[in-house]
């Protein structure tokens, strides 16, 4: 990874981090000094995040790298946060996922 890349994913590191801190979820991001030993941004109970800044989204390889990480971190359900430059950020997980978070949602209840 360049150097300008590495920025570019740190900067997007920061952005969804304030974004989540802003709605409330205390997330602490891994940084780039955890050499992998963290997840990208962790504290979201349940939800492995992978963040990525990218032009050309490569969704697929990005899922398999997050269902790997969580299965290692052991920190929750595999999910993607994305954007490309001048684009709103997106969200990817598996749809079995979404329903869980979704049904306990509509239920009222929490998800640890």
């Amino acid at each position: 990874m360049g150097v300008k890349s590495a920025r570019k994913g740190a900067a997007g590191e920061r952005e969804v981090m304030a974004i989540l801190r802003d709605h409330g979820y205390p997330v602490e991001r891994g940084g780039t000094q955890s050499f992998g030993q963290r997840p990208d941004l962790y504290g979201l109970d349940g939800v492995h995040l992978e963040i990525k800044r990218a032009e050309r989204a490569q969704v697929w390889a990005w899922m398999e790298q997050s269902q790997k990480d969580a299965q290692r971190f052991g920190d929750g359900v595999p999910t993607v946060i994305f954007r490309r430059s001048r684009s709103k950020w997106l969200i990817c997980m598996e749809l079995s996922d979404f329903l869980t978070f979704y049904q306990a949602a509509e239920n009222g209840e929490t998800r640890k």
